[in-house]
Formats: structure tokens, sequence, C-alpha cells
């Protein structure tokens, strides 16, 4: 809160996310310890409770380890992060996300927009959200989504002002509350949607043909049980059908044996054909809805948020996954956790967190400074910017040493451009280069 206050970090708009850190080790959670421990008190119990160490939903793709969850909450204003709890490694994001946000809203007395991912659009936890103005997309598994988000005519769309983007404006009442529904299609994202429908059908058609070969050679003891089986693996297929479809009579021999005696007998089983054919009506209905997504906010005033300025503040989402980003990169020695105890766990993601703040409110300053001076630096690419990564200027001043020569403290490789960029940090980023 000081450090929001004292660069004056803007708030009209805040990013909630998750992310799971894994961890190696059995990490074996306060369940396992005596009983006497667990019920010291009630009060320490309820405030001090360890977090649980143990396997859930990997966004790293790696189920095989434990791990535990960072809620984020981060400001629309230069991704400085204003809210962090370290969670059970099984916490679930749409049991969480509703009591996050009112834990954040208590703590800064916040009236702004909360944006979050799909993850918390759910009827509870829309009616849980009483009195806060948030925007989140909605997830497509909703009926009423499915169905709005295919029926729009030409004339609906209007071009956004972002570049690339269209949108169509939609009302609904989804948990009984009024919304604002914004049907969002990308250009770019709906050519790579296309190409991996080709995709998907073509490699449905070759699985499809090899449970057809499968199921023709399959003996059934009479044709109704052979039509269900071909009937249900036509409707486990999404793009592709069975029709024509014949069964036929067949002679099998079956052998008996009664004591030492055996004997044969002719018996009839049932084999089924078909062909495969695409279901080009739902092929088609794939095509339309590729590179569409739909955003729902409850700020139903156009000229509180526009519709592109909510597909802006949407988009900024990203500013979680870039801290996270940060807190899992090796090359800052972050990404590892090599503590035996929740507890010093816990105290390790907060001091991630720190770690974040820090990176930043300096990421953000420098490149308000050079904004507001008109000034660039070079990047990787040694071209000009304006907005360089904090990570980029760590690498730059990595040649940069103190020495002392007769007992007189200097600074080595401190170029022009190094200097400019000390400026811009400000005094007291000056006073350690002795500036």
């Amino acid at each position: 809160m000081k450090a929001a206050l004292k660069f004056q970090v803007e708030m009209k708009s805040v990013h909630l996310d998750s992310s799971s850190i894994s961890v190696e080790g059995a990490y074996k959670n306060s369940q396992e310890k005596s009983q006497e421990v667990e019920t010291e008190s009630e009060d320490t119990e309820s405030s001090m409770k360890t977090i649980k160490i143990v396997h859930g939903y990997s966004r790293d793709k790696r189920p095989d380890l434990k791990q535990f969850i960072i809620d984020t909450i981060v400001s629309g204003d230069g991704d400085v992060p204003l809210y962090l709890k370290i969670d059970d490694g099984n916490a679930d994001d749409k049991s969480v996300f509703v009591s996050r946000l009112k834990e954040f809203k208590n703590q800064w007395t916040f009236d702004g927009i909360c944006v979050a991912d799909s993850a918390l659009y759910t009827a509870e936890n829309l009616s849980a959200m009483a009195g806060m103005k948030w925007i989140t997309r909605v997830a497509l598994s909703i009926k009423e989504a499915q169905d709005k988000i295919c029926n729009i005519e030409d004339s609906d769309w209007e071009d956004s002002q972002i570049k690339g983007y269209k949108i169509a404006t939609r009302t609904s009442e989804y948990a009984n509350i009024k919304q604002r529904w914004l049907v969002i299609e990308s250009e770019t994202r709906k050519q790579a949607d296309l190409k991996k429908i080709v995709k998907q059908v073509e490699k449905q058609l070759e699985s499809a043909k090899a449970s057809l070969r499968k199921l023709s050679i399959q003996n059934f003891a009479c044709i109704a049980d052979a039509e269900a089986a071909i009937k249900k693996s036509s409707d486990s297929w999404k793009y592709h059908q069975i029709i024509e479809i014949k069964s036929q009579k067949k002679p099998v021999k079956t052998t008996t044996k009664k004591l030492k005696e055996s004997s044969e007998t002719q018996a009839i089983a049932y084999q089924v054909m078909g062909e495969i054919e695409p279901r080009n009506s739902a092929i088609e209905a794939e095509k339309i809805k590729a590179g569409r997504f739909i955003l729902a906010t409850n700020i139903l005033d156009t000229e509180a948020i526009s519709n592109s300025e909510v597909l802006s503040e949407y988009k900024a989402q990203q500013s979680n996954e870039r801290g996270f980003r940060f807190i899992k990169d090796p090359l800052f020695f972050t990404s590892s956790v090599f503590v035996k105890k929740p507890e010093r766990v816990e105290a390790i993601g907060m001091i991630m967190g720190l770690c974040l703040l820090v990176y930043n409110l300096a990421q953000r300053k420098l490149r308000q400074q050079l904004s507001a001076t008109n000034e660039q630096v070079k990047n990787q690419a040694k071209k000009l910017t304006d907005k360089p990564t904090m990570r980029w200027i760590f690498q730059v001043f990595q040649a940069v040493h103190l020495v002392t020569i007769n007992e007189t403290k200097q600074v080595s490789n401190l170029t022009q451009e190094r200097q400019d960029i000390l400026l811009h940090l400000g005094k007291y980023c000056c006073q350690y280069y002795l500036i």
C-alpha cells in the first residue's frame, strides 16, 4: 500500500489470476502431524493455517509433482502487484476468486473494475460479486453463449479501435444479473483456428476409419447389437458420422466339449458395415465460431466504458502472466523451491511477490520517465524503444562493478547510456553508483 501510494499507482482497474509452482519432495501435510499440535488453539488455526502442498491441476504441465498456488491481483497501471495469496496446491479458481476479490476490496477500499478470466464466470460467483464492477470472459460451455456466439448477422459487427478485432454487442441476464455481452472476433486468431479445424477433421477421419475397420470384422449375436455398436461409435465423433449401415449374416463354428467327447456346431453371427461421411453442419458451426470469444461486464453504460475499452482491459489480463513468467524464470532464481516446511514455502512465495513488486515498479518508473522526456534506450536487438523490460536493463548493468583504488571507491564501466538510465530511475538509484 505504501509503495502504491508513493509511486502514485492508479487503480482504475485490477487483474486477478493464479498460477501453480511445482515442487520436488513429499511435503507432508498438517493432517499427518500429531493431534496435539493441530488443536492448540482455534484462533491460531484459523489465522495461521498452513497451506497444503498437494497434487492439483498443473499449469506447468507437471501433474507428477506436488504444487502450491499463487493468486495475484495487479494494477492495470504498470502491472504492479497489489495483493498476493499463497494457496493450497489443489485450490480451485472458481471457488476462491470471489473471496480473493472481496479480501482485496476490503483492504484497499477499491471501487474500480475487477478483471479476470472465465473461472470467475459462474452463477454463484456473479451473485456473490454484488456491488463490484467486473469484466470477465464467458465460458462457452454455457448454452446461451453457444447460441449467441454463432447467431450474428454481418450488420451486427462494429470495428474495434484495436486493430484486427470486431465486436457485436448482446445483452444477457445470466444468473439474474443484467449484463453487456461482447462477442469478439479476432482475425489473427480466426485464421489460426481455421487451420486447426482442418487438421482436427483430417485426424478424426483417420481415427474413424480405423474404428470402422475394427467394427466390420467383429461378430455380434444379433442385428440390434451390431447396429447399436456402430451407432455408439458414430455418435462419439464430432466431425464425422457413419451412413448406409448394413448388416450381414455370417456362419461361425462353435466347439462344445462334454467329458471326453467334443463336437462342432454351426451358429449365426452378424457383422456390420457402413460409410463414413463428414458432419458438414458441425464443421461449418466450428468455422463460424473460429476466432470468437465472449466478454461480459455488468457495466451497462457505454459512456462509462466503451466496447473497445472493455476489450482493451481484458487484453491487459496478460499483466498477470508476465508476472508469473518473472517468478518462474530460472534467470531470476525464483523458479525452484528448496525448503522443507510448507510454512517456509509460503514465506518464499511472499518474497517472490515482493521481488515482483520492486521489479514492476522500477520498470513502470523507467518507462514513464522515458515517455515524459521523449527519450529511448536500446533493446536486445539494438533498436531504440521507450518500453524496455527491467530484465534487459539488469543485463545491461551486469558489467558494472564497484572497485576501490587507493582507498577511493569508483564505479567501472558506467557508460553514458547507463548513467542516463540511472538518472531516469531517480536519485536513490544514482546514489548506489556514486552519481
